[in-house]
């Protein structure tokens, strides 16, 4: 797959096309992927997804903070798995964004060469977003772009969409979030200093950092998770919160204990990947309370990883 921007536009194939900002590219993007490849080979031309760098709402609204569900590299990764020729990385200004629907196919056929352009069932473009697919059909004829209606994935236990998916992190319903993506969800980190309590407790952690703040930080509790550094696989339980039996305020702070792991990772970068929330953090009357409580914990973490290896 070829990443191009602006600087790299010389040379760009004519190409079937969709376009979004594909936060997670989750299944719903996958099914209109493989719509989009599908009609990219009947017409003999190349697939490309034309994506944001940027949240477009970020760029309209200075104070609007979006938490993600990828980040642009991660997004990237994603897109590059789904086989598709090209990701193009359009920069969303004030002025794209001031551009009427016709205005902006016509610059998705003069500068992108888009012959094809695949629509989301429920996505609008252009300037206030007032019109749909029949006006851009219209506007397609007169451009030289055929223009395809997508068809919705059809999901019957849940809507498929980024903001469903962000809500299920958030709420810790990691299991029907990851079902939802098609894939296991994951934060990348530093491994930071920290107060070393998990020591004392016999269960040493890794204190992360995590590299993009504006990725989504699943919601307090303890996880089953896998955890890869330096290029190795090992299983954990995670506890994102602000550890109440230890009085440590409303710090926030996130610590995976490695099974089976006794090296240094201060200041490696690690990956975590949530398999399954556990439960909720509580406070417990005393340590030996917590001690047991987290016995426990490694117990049920070591049989749901075993079940999902």
């Amino acid at each position: 797959m070829k990443v191009i921007g602006d600087e790299l536009l010389n040379g760009i194939e004519p190409c079937a096309a969709t376009i979004g900002f594909f936060d997670g590219v989750h299944k719903g993007h996958q099914f209109l992927i493989s719509q989009l490849k599908k009609v990219a080979q009947e017409r003999g031309v190349v697939s490309a997804i034309i994506t944001f760098p940027v949240h477009p709402r970020k760029v309209l609204n200075d104070e609007y903070q979006p938490q993600s569900i990828s980040t642009k590299e991660e997004k990237i990764k994603l897109i590059e798995k789904s086989g598709v020729d090209y990701c193009i990385l359009l920069p969303f200004t004030r002025d794209i964004a001031s551009l009427s629907a016709f205005d902006f196919m016509k610059l998705l056929k003069e500068k992108y060469m888009v012959t094809a352009l695949i629509i989301g069932y429920d996505h609008r473009f252009g300037h206030n977003r007032l019109e749909g697919f029949e006006e851009y059909c219209k506007y397609g004829k007169e451009i030289g772009i055929e223009v395809i209606q997508a068809t919705e994935l059809d999901n019957e236990e849940f809507a498929v969409s980024s903001s469903a998916i962000r809500k299920l992190l958030i709420s810790s319903d990691i299991a029907k979030a990851n079902s939802l993506l098609g894939y296991r969800y994951s934060i990348s980190g530093k491994v930071i200093d920290g107060y070393k309590i998990g020591r004392k407790l016999g269960y040493p952690t890794a204190n992360i950092s995590l590299l993009d703040d504006d990725k989504i930080l699943p919601g307090k509790g303890v996880y089953a998770v896998y955890v890869y550094t330096d290029g190795t696989k090992r299983g954990g339980m995670l506890n994102i919160g602000t550890r109440p039996t230890l009085d440590n305020g409303e710090h926030k702070s996130i610590e995976v204990n490695i099974f089976n792991f006794s090296g240094d990772l201060y200041s490696k970068i690690i990956e975590i990947e949530f398999i399954e929330f556990m439960r909720k953090e509580e406070k417990f009357d005393s340590m030996e309370e917590l001690i047991q409580q987290i016995d426990k914990d490694k117990e049920e973490a070591l049989q749901i990883l075993k079940d999902n290896i």
